[in-house]
């Protein structure tokens, strides 16, 4: 496609990543934020990722005019967005926040410009309300970090026009980026689905049948995923996996699916935030020794079936309410969390009958909603059908 002027609000991590890949991608890009300070740091980080592009590439040319460097206007001038195309913005995960940036938009860029939210887990309805022309907002949900994950979720809001939906799954496509189609409900595909990676392993934890070295070791030893849960929340930060987790515990209504650990928020409370704070539920300093893993086979591969079955359900529970297909399930958990293989194909392989019932199992042991199986995998195993 041709290039495309690209608006950034927000030059923080992820908006600097994204604007350095559609500059990389030959588009121009003006990366906007309200503090110069943020700007000088987005100069910085946008130079190191340019950096390594041009040590990998060796095409780059230091002569060269068309170098990702000269695509990208910094500026503290909101006014300068006045000419872009598709203005993607990326501030903090506040619905005020959000909402007073696409308002202020709206009231200068061109009719037919796009505007896009690369919110985490707030409803593209609910941050478009304030405009007058809603049709044309759109959801755009990158991962960290943007430049490198191939996984973009696209959530169209209540009002987005089609078109514009078709439109900016070209525009990612064409920045070398695996769409997915989600419906803008909590969590959308991947922090909806991915709830009990991290809330059934605290449960796991708080019930003391495991400690948290113990349960990583599991599911990376049984299940091949690249990092445990406890050390994931470390590297995610516990303020932030805490906050998404709190967020689709209140939109759903307070669904006991999604509730939230008083374990992490302790850790919060305390400011043992993960790597970023040195300390969380591992110790970040060499002089102080982490414990070690039991590893005895039977419970690890206990721990591991029973939070692969829980995300098994939630994945299942997913198709069930129309979030997204099963394909586009799959497609995400294995590019924007790295999951060893998608959870629904893990399903027929383990067998969805083996997987329901252990949900079952649960559910009659804890007599809690949270263990409650999905409808559709009891409709599959009723029919022997399977997903694939």
């Amino acid at each position: 496609m041709n290039p495309i002027r690209f608006g950034i609000v927000g030059a923080g991590t992820m908006g600097s990543g994204i604007a350095a890949l559609a500059a990389i991608k030959g588009h121009k890009v003006v990366l906007y934020d309200i503090e110069q300070a943020a700007v000088v740091r987005a100069k910085d980080s946008t130079a190191r990722i340019f950096s390594k592009q041009k040590q990998k590439v060796a095409s780059f040319h230091s002569a060269s005019l068309n170098e990702p460097e000269h695509n990208i206007t910094y500026s503290s001038d909101i006014m300068e967005l006045a000419e872009c195309e598709l203005v993607i913005e990326a501030v903090i995960e506040d619905l005020d926040t959000k909402q007073s940036v696409f308002s202020r938009l709206e009231s200068f860029v061109p009719d037919n410009t796009i505007i896009a939210t690369n919110t985490s887990s707030l409803s593209i309805t609910s941050i478009s309300s304030v405009c007058k022309n809603p049709e044309r907002t759109i959801g755009t949900h990158f991962f960290n970090p943007a430049h490198l994950m191939k996984l973009v979720e696209v959530i169209p809001g209540l009002n987005t026009k089609p078109d514009v939906v078709e439109k900016v799954k070209t525009i990612l496509t064409a920045l070398g980026k695996i769409t997915v189609l989600a419906k803008d409900t909590p969590g959308f595909i991947v922090n909806r689905i991915a709830r009990p990676f991290y809330g059934e392993a605290l449960r796991i934890y708080e019930e003391g049948i495991a400690g948290f070295a113990t349960i990583d070791w599991a599911m990376k030893t049984f299940g091949n995923f690249p990092m445990g849960p406890f050390e994931l929340m470390d590297l995610i930060g516990n303020d932030i996996n805490f906050r998404v987790t709190n967020t689709i515990y209140n939109d759903t209504f307070f669904d006991p699916r999604y509730k939230p650990s008083q374990v992490q928020k302790r850790l919060v409370e305390a400011n043992y935030l993960g790597r970023k704070t040195g300390r969380g539920f591992y110790h970040y300093d060499d002089e102080f020794k982490n414990p070690m893993p039991e590893a005895n086979s039977e419970l690890g591969y206990e721990i591991f079936f029973r939070i692969l079955s829980m995300l098994i359900n939630e994945a299942a529970d997913a198709v069930f309410m129309n979030v997204a297909s099963v394909i586009d399930i799959d497609t995400a958990m294995t590019n924007g969390v790295n999951y060893p293989k998608g959870l629904l194909k893990w399903a027929d392989d383990i067998g969805i009958e083996k997987v329901f019932d252990n949900i079952v199992m649960l559910h009659e042991e804890y007599s809690e909603e949270r263990y409650r199986p999905s409808p559709l995998l009891k409709r599959m195993v009723r029919n022997n059908k399977s997903f694939y």
